[in-house]
């Protein structure tokens, strides 16, 4: 399997998509190294595998002295980054004339911000290598906008911008990219609403029709079990009863 000993960083993998992701990636040899605000949560995490396979670091993505040290954390202790998956996001939905403007901040800073200090944190190791993978969680959202999600929507159409622009600058260094656009899924993601009404809305679809967070890591290990020569540019993934 080519994901048996790479090296590959998560972030927000205390729960949901990422968390399942860790898991897939260990149960298959990867080496991992996970950030996340939630540290007991990777303690208990790190202790289920052969010491020294998953280590971990408390990460703040919103902050990008922390992401630089999950990834040097990484670099020093393994010699090498081979895949880095910006996966931590929020998602308060809401509508615009709301006017919840601290919660449109929260999701610049973590969902475009936080991928972006990934990035600038694990780029110039992969140039150094001539080798590397980001890898981002984005969202059916990036592909279409429902009224309350127009912000959320917004972080998720940069994302696509931003990943096509690395494929394209990183062609000759062959750094790969892969945006992993899932639907509904059920995670904690509806927990970030502030909205009561809406986010029991959000929780009921997700509990009933979403997919399962380890659907999601197996598209990613996909992404990542792949010839060096090969790029999944995108893996957009749906439950079959979501329409849009």
């Amino acid at each position: 399997m080519a994901i048996k000993d790479k090296v590959v960083v998560i972030t927000g993998a205390s729960s949901g998509i990422g968390l399942a992701t860790a898991k897939k990636l260990a149960s298959e040899g990867a080496r991992l190294v996970l950030g996340a605000r939630r540290e007991e949560r990777l303690e208990e995490l790190a202790g289920a595998y052969q010491q020294g396979q998953v280590i971990y670091k408390k990460t703040d993505v919103t902050n990008k002295d922390d992401v630089a040290a999950l990834v040097n954390l990484g670099e020093s202790t393994f010699g090498q980054i081979d895949v880095l998956y910006n996966n931590a996001g929020v998602m308060p939905i809401s509508q615009l004339e709301e006017l919840k403007v601290d919660e449109w901040e929260k999701m610049i800073d973590t969902n475009i911000k936080g991928v972006l200090y990934g990035i600038a944190a694990a780029l110039p190791t992969m140039i150094k290598q001539g080798h590397g993978h980001v890898i981002t969680t984005d969202s059916v959202a990036g592909h279409i906008v429902h009224p309350g999600t127009a912000v959320y929507a917004g972080t998720k159409y940069a994302i696509q911008a931003i990943m096509d622009g690395l494929r394209q600058e990183q062609v000759n260094n062959k750094i790969r990219t892969t945006m992993i656009s899932p639907g509904v899924v059920d995670t904690e993601l509806f927990s970030s609403i502030s909205d009561p009404v809406q986010q029991l809305k959000t929780k009921k679809q997700e509990q009933t029709m979403g997919i399962r967070a380890e659907d999601v890591a197996n598209a990613v290990a996909y992404a990542i079990d792949q010839p060096e020569n090969v790029g999944i540019n995108e893996i957009l993934l749906r439950p079959i009863e979501q329409q849009l």
